[in-house]
């Protein structure tokens, strides 16, 4: 069954890990890997990756991207966006705090910004603005 509007943005809200899909041109498959990403309901989602990355130059060319996070506990449940990029901005110290908070235990977050900031090199926040939704719950099967 189909999520209403309102639980397929409260899933997407909570801090799972997404799988993230950009189209990687010529004669490979898309470019799908796992990312953090923020989403607040009814507003955009964004994810943080290296301004010299792979995935940052195949956005620059796609324009748009998609997200897809599941669980299967309690019940197999989904949710896809897609949409396109509204922009591409420096990341600052304060937006990898924020992202990080998301998904790690509030006494390792201090820690691990210092270390990602000093070690994961340039930083991009990249903003989608959610144009196509695909969810589900298909229950405890």
């Amino acid at each position: 069954m189909a999520l209403t509007r309102e639980e397929r943005e409260q899933f997407l809200a909570e801090p799972h890990i997404a799988a993230f899909a950009v189209d990687a041109e010529g004669s490979r498959a898309l470019l799908t890997v796992p990312i953090w990403y923020q989403y607040a309901p009814g507003g955009d989602v964004w994810i943080m990756t290296g301004r010299d990355s792979r995935k940052n130059r195949l956005l620059g060319t796609a324009g748009r991207f998609s997200l897809l996070v599941d669980v299967v506990e309690p019940t197999i449940r989904y949710v896809s966006v897609e949409g396109p990029v509204l922009d591409t901005a420096p990341a600052t110290v304060e937006r990898l705090r924020e992202l990080s908070a998301r998904y790690l235990p509030a006494d390792k977050v201090d820690g691990y910004v210092d270390f990602a900031w000093r070690n994961h090199g340039e930083q991009v926040v990249v903003r989608m603005r959610p144009e196509r939704w695909v969810s589900s719950d298909l229950g405890s099967l």
